[in-house]
């Protein structure tokens, strides 16, 4: 019987499965955090509990974090309270912990793929919605509630409805200063940020098989912003390439028979998706946000949207947004002045991002009215970016390189976007006051966030890379 990539993973860790019940699905891997464990473990104490596999539990400190003078005490009392508390109950339950000071320290979804953790064809779980970035190397990932993070914690499964599956083709090359950042926000623009509900999305596509192993993580990360459980991306030779030598990846023998199973993870020739959705690389250019959601958002050179023009039910909604926003409907953003540009988050801080925005604003100047964040995704990043000279080209240009965590993506740390003010942001989400209380955040591109600020205004960037000295 034929399958999709995802039935294949999925029938291969149903552990029990009954007629109108949810499947018991064993979970390869647990990926945890300082902010939707600390209950977790105090259900396991109420009930006498072990972690039944710790050994397949990875811990790491990320979301309170402060991105400055990390080896000094936590300020925030919250922050420093959960950072200390999963600090302890790693080391009472016996689970490996990457925390503050460690050098594999780094967001969740930045250190499982760089340390040879996120594998093709696992189950993988975290209680955070953007573990469907782990999917880009072919494995079944998705954020769990803190109930789950217990049930996981103590018998390794978990119990799951069947998803219904969505292929979502992307063919062509792209256009100058496009990435895939701009890929997956065209689509949520497209569908909507309710467009992919009840779906695991697989990602296919000439346009997304040229993708590098970390364009193709920000596609994955970003599929819970259309609503998707999760979504995950084949592997080929590109995976295969990435994943060989990292530290926890396998090696020798092991190596050889991992290959074996991985080259047979693919969706069926004839094989039946529940929808299936094409787009052309060549209609996507350098795209932003202007609204309080990710489906909010236009090629940078368009107008825009119309209230008239969206559905007489959600016209209120999108008033709403665009009163929080301080913009007006049929107007360019091209132009409109910024205060914050913040690089980093799950969705754009690994390596490749550093390296792109480094080239671009080497021998440039940010404009004085702009404050630009660049936050590395991991220690190991952030390392890499220093021995490569990539600090002094940020520092010569007026960017800050601060040290690794999810800063201002959700403002749940120091790293906070003061009210009312305008940040171009390479993060994942762009909710009233994700970044701080009455903040307001344009999602884009790692390239659109460094022409910004460079700036000091929304820019698109293709007018820039067309400079003969960046030519």
């Amino acid at each position: 019987m034929s399958k999709t990539l995802v039935e294949k993973i999925w029938d291969a860790h149903v552990v029990k499965s009954e007629a109108g019940f949810p499947d018991i699905l064993y979970i390869d891997t647990h990926l945890i955090h300082e902010v939707t464990s600390p209950q977790a473990f105090d259900g396991l104490r109420k009930r006498g509990l072990p972690v039944f596999r710790p050994q397949q539990t990875v811990a790491t400190a990320d979301h309170n974090v402060p991105t400055l003078n990390q080896l000094q005490p936590i300020k925030e009392e919250l922050s420093r309270f959960q950072v200390d508390m999963l600090t302890k109950n790693c080391a009472e339950f016996g689970i490996e912990l990457y925390g503050l000071g460690h050098p594999f320290q780094g967001i969740v979804h930045v250190i499982g793929p760089e340390l040879g953790i996120t594998l093709p064809g696992k189950t993988m779980v975290c209680g955070d919605s953007h573990t469907s970035t782990h999917g880009a190397f072919g494995a079944i990932a998705f954020g769990i509630g803190t109930s789950q993070v217990e049930q996981v914690f103590a018998t390794q499964c978990l119990l799951q409805q069947r998803p219904k599956t969505m292929k979502i083709e992307v063919n062509g090359e792209l256009g100058k200063g496009v990435s895939a950042k701009d890929i997956i926000l065209y689509i949520i623009a497209k569908i909507s940020a309710a467009g992919g509900t009840g779906y695991f999305i697989e990602y296919a596509g000439s346009t997304i098989e040229a993708l590098s192993m970390e364009a193709r993580m920000t596609i994955c990360n970003m599929s819970i912003e259309m609503g998707a459980r999760g979504g995950l991306i084949a592997p080929d030779q590109i995976t295969y390439d990435y994943i060989k030598g990292r530290e926890f990846a396998p090696a020798g023998e092991e190596w050889d028979k991992a290959l074996a199973y991985w080259k047979t993870l693919y969706s069926d020739a004839d094989a039946k998706f529940d929808s299936v959705l094409t787009f052309d690389a060549a209609d996507i250019s350098p795209m932003i946000t202007y609204g309080t959601n990710p489906g909010m958002g236009m090629g940078i050179a368009a107008h825009i949207p119309a209230k008239g023009d969206q559905a007489v039910s959600e016209q209120a909604s999108f008033q709403k947004a665009l009163d929080y926003m301080g913009i007006e409907e049929d107007t360019e953003l091209v132009g409109k002045a910024i205060d914050y540009v913040f690089i980093g988050s799950c969705t754009n801080s690994r390596i490749e991002d550093l390296r792109e925005v480094a080239e671009f604003v080497k021998g440039r100047q940010k404009a004085e009215n702009v404050i630009a964040w660049i936050v590395p995704g991991s220690k190991q990043v952030e390392q890499q970016a220093i021995a490569e000279g990539l600090d002094k080209i940020f520092e010569s240009a007026g960017f800050q390189l601060r040290e690794p965590g999810c800063s201002a993506c959700l403002g749940m740390n120091e790293d906070k976007i003061p009210a009312g003010k305008y940040c171009v942001s390479t993060s994942n989400r762009n909710f009233e006051g994700r970044q701080g209380p009455d903040s307001r955040t344009f999602l884009a591109s790692p390239l659109t966030a460094a022409a910004a600020a460079i700036t000091g205004k929304v820019t698109d960037v293709r007018t820039l890379l067309n400079d003969p000295l960046h030519a």
